[in-house]
């Protein structure tokens, strides 16, 4: 009998995953930063965070709301107190109210975007996403089997990105049930105007294509209090999905914590993908949500200043290197610049951790429209940039 079983197990295939999520690329982040991610001596500006901590406000409230016994189940599309600061946040910032209805919190602006692939996309459609952007977004909607097509941001003579319209709408087909747009952009910080959204959404409207937004860093604009918004404008029942998230704007990346404003229609299919994933957010962390939005705006203040000092030291010390080009961004946290001659942004980067202890994303995570460029992060104090500076200038000299 053992030995039959033995046989048995010998000839028992090995267990077997979805080739389609084993064949997704680690993030080429990722493969940079494994190197020398706990190397103290590295400056590391290869991740889209702040050098600045959560404020205290927040971290309270958390520890208030956990020591209050706040750790159970609760609403699956999040707390009502966090849902009406939610909406009561965005109907101050845009120019139409958003009501608490539309809410959905979420563990992260990623769980948002996978949330949203889940709830609206089958295994054939395509998605059609305006690149550079973020590798994760793409990845998402790989993973459910949809594909993500990419439309590049045209980098002008004077190193400023445009969106060209005409391109997005040649490239949807009857298979496309969305279009995907991040603006404030990670990375190049390109920004979307007003008549480019109207014009955007008026023919997904027709389309009956649903229009996905990130909007993850709308605060963080270096040019009036927020980003061009879709909630400026989009009707309630509109196929809009915005994404948001309490990461970059109150620097609470390890949190976990975001959310969605979706039209009421798809609310109750959105509630059991957030039930099937993660039963929804963390109670106690959401308390502290609550206090980032009515209690944190002098934080924002002092972090969009803080961005901007830091944008100003890196993208004018970049600018001095012969080898690079870069425009000062609109909005975001990020100097995407150029290198001349170089073909392998990946290798690049890695030669940059191991020759000058400095840690930036390579251009090709985020599309074949990044590849020749470097990503660094400037929301870190002066001196840190000034030293990231200077151990970089033997190789863009």
């Amino acid at each position: 009998m053992l030995q039959t079983l033995s046989i048995a197990a010998e000839l028992r295939p090995l267990h077997r995953v979805r080739p389609l999520i084993a064949d997704l690329p680690i993030s080429k982040i990722i493969e940079v930063a494994v190197a020398g991610l706990h190397d103290p001596d590295v400056v590391a500006l290869w991740f889209g965070e702040s050098d600045l901590i959560t404020p205290s406000v927040v971290c309270e409230a958390a520890a208030k709301a956990l020591h209050g016994g706040h750790t159970f189940y609760t609403f699956k599309k999040g707390i009502p107190e966090l849902r009406r600061a939610i909406a009561n946040y965005l109907s101050s910032n845009h120019q139409r109210p958003v009501s608490d209805d539309r809410v959905i919190v979420t563990s992260s602006g990623g769980n948002a975007i996978m949330l949203t692939c889940q709830t609206l996309l089958d295994p054939g459609d395509n998605v059609v996403i305006v690149t550079p952007l973020w590798p994760n977004a793409a990845d998402a909607i790989s993973a459910v089997g949809a594909e993500p097509r990419a439309v590049g941001l045209t980098l002008r003579e004077d190193g400023t990105w445009t969106l060209e319209l005409d391109r997005v709408f040649a490239a949807c087909d009857a298979r496309t049930r969305a279009v995907f747009v991040n603006s404030p952009n990670n990375p190049t910080g390109w920004m979307m105007d007003r008549v480019t959204q109207e014009a955007l959404m008026e023919f997904t409207r027709a389309r009956g294509i649903w229009l996905i937004a990130d909007e993850v860093y709308s605060r963080i604009v270096y040019d009036g209090r927020a980003a061009p918004s879709f909630l400026d404008f989009a009707e309630p029942d509109d196929g809009l999905i915005v994404i948001n998230s309490f990461s970059k704007t109150w620097a609470m990346t390890g949190w976990r914590l975001g959310w969605m404003i979706a039209p009421r229609a798809i609310q109750d299919v959105a509630d059991k993908v957030v039930e099937f994933n993660t039963s929804g957010a963390p109670t106690f962390l959401q308390f502290a949500g609550v206090a980032a939005l009515e209690q944190g705006e002098p934080f924002v203040t002092e972090l969009v200043d803080h961005c901007r000092r830091g944008r100003d030291v890196l993208v004018d010390g970049l600018k001095q290197f012969p080898r690079l080009s870069v425009s000062t961004p609109a909005g975001a946290f990020y100097a995407f610049c150029r290198v001349d001659g170089m073909k392998d942004s990946l290798t690049f980067a890695k030669a940059l951790l191991a020759q000058c202890k400095v840690g930036v994303a390579p251009g090709i995570a985020f599309g074949e429209a990044g590849e020749g460029f470097l990503r660094l992060c400037f929301a870190s104090r002066p001196a840190r940039l000034n030293l990231a500076l200077a151990r970089m200038a033997p190789m863009f000299a």
